[in-house]
């Protein structure tokens, strides 16, 4: 399959490294939304949203792994970026891990939130049939819960409706079709040969992809960072934003000046 031209926002200084945010699925690039201000003024951050996520086009599937990582490829080719630093939380670490895998030379640092390199099939199966079926938004609420754990949900009703919104407004088989990217997944031994620095960050209480995921990732990947944040579900980035942030700065920051 051809290379989507997703839809994407640049933030920082034109000469700052590149630093690619991958959403999770069901997201936007929205999801990242607490994350750029503070790396921006470092970074050249690009945004994006997968296929067949928020405005970016959402081909017939079904779809690879390795569609999704053309994508992210065709993207670093149009901000003109040869090597990046790359984090991804979900789908989005999915496919950062295998960018890192299939193409070394583009990736300078690593970031790999919330994330998983094998998860179970039939869930992810089920709910692209449900998405076929329904559509998304009758799984936005169920989704959603995962993300957020039920207490911050509950301070925060603004943001669950904006991230029910995400889900809801996916195509629906866009979205069926990355559900099936993931149930099709199958990482484990692959990332053994990633040389990227890599940072590794769990959600502790994260119902979706739980920390033993994350774990076998750190475990693979030679000489990995993990760190666990808590509370925190799967989007943990969204509840501890200065900690998640944080720990983004220090590892990219570790780099120097690369561009």
């Amino acid at each position: 399959m051809t290379a989507v031209a997703v839809s994407y926002t640049v933030d920082g200084a034109a000469d700052a490294p590149v630093l690619v945010l991958s959403n999770s699925l069901g997201a936007t690039r929205g999801m990242w939304d607490p994350q750029v201000p503070a790396l921006a003024e470092r970074y050249r951050v690009v945004t994006y949203d997968t296929r067949g996520h928020g405005e970016s086009p959402a081909p017939a599937g079904p779809y690879t792994l390795d569609d999704l990582v053309d994508d992210l490829v065709a993207l670093l080719d149009e901000v003109g970026a040869e090597r990046a630093h790359v984090a991804g939380l979900s789908l989005g670490g999915m496919t950062a891990m295998r960018l890192a895998v299939r193409e070394p030379a583009r990736v300078d640092r690593l970031a790999l939130l919330c994330t998983s390199a094998k998860a179970d099939p039939q869930g992810f199966l089920d709910r692209a049939a449900a998405a076929r079926s329904g559509g998304t938004a009758p799984l936005a609420p169920v989704v959603v819960s995962r993300w957020l754990t039920p207490q911050y949900a509950a301070e925060h009703p603004d943001l669950v409706a904006r991230l029910e919104g995400m889900i809801a407004a996916a195509d629906d088989e866009g979205y069926a079709a990355c559900c099936e990217v993931v149930a099709d997944l199958g990482l484990r031994e692959d990332i053994r040969g990633i040389t990227a620095p890599t940072l590794v960050v769990s959600g502790w209480e994260d119902p979706a992809l739980p920390p033993e995921h994350q774990k076998l990732i750190a475990d693979a990947i030679p000489g990995a960072e993990l760190v666990s944040v808590s509370p925190g579900a799967h989007l943990a980035n969204l509840e501890q934003p200065l900690q998640v942030t944080g720990a983004l700065l220090g590892h990219f920051d570790a780099a120097g000046g690369t561009r």
